[in-house]
């Protein structure tokens, strides 16, 4: 039985939001972090290599990323949950950086993470900020969606 490459990416996604999400709370070593995850969710079917290139990258960007988002973001950045800003990374480096995955599957990907793990409105939050920054980041894409 082969694996599916989307349902992979879907994990590896899921997977990547949990450590960043434990990155960003207790400040571990990435390495640990992405070691620990990795044998945890051996048995798991996910693309490893994307959950590493996520992990790193968001932590990378990470202040870059939050510099994007901050002006399309309703509140200040204090009250953005630690879950929801994990899942905003990771959306925002996935626009800026993984230009091959469509913007609307970047969203769509973001927004039904923070319908499993966010608050009760947290997927209305993160949509309307990737919402607004894909009209940024992927200008060309977007426009030419909405002629289709």
């Amino acid at each position: 039985m082969s694996q599916n490459p989307v349902h992979a990416r879907k994990r590896a996604r899921r997977t990547a939001m949990q450590a960043i999400y434990q990155w960003q709370i207790g400040q571990q070593n990435l390495q640990d972090i992405e070691v620990q995850f990795m044998e945890e969710h051996a048995q798991t079917k996910m693309d490893r290599e994307y959950f590493a290139v996520l992990l790193h990258g968001v932590a990378a960007q990470a202040s870059d990323l939050d510099g994007m988002m901050q002006p399309m973001l309703s509140r200040q950045t204090e009250e953005v949950t630690p879950v929801e800003m994990a899942i905003l990374r990771l959306g925002v480096y996935e626009l800026k950086n993984q230009i091959e995955i469509p913007f609307k599957v970047v969203i769509n990907e973001a927004v039904d993470l923070a319908k499993k793990f966010g608050a009760d409105q947290s997927h209305k939050f993160v949509n309307g900020v990737l919402d607004k920054l894909a009209k940024e980041l992927r200008s060309v894409e977007v426009s030419a969606g909405k002629k289709t």
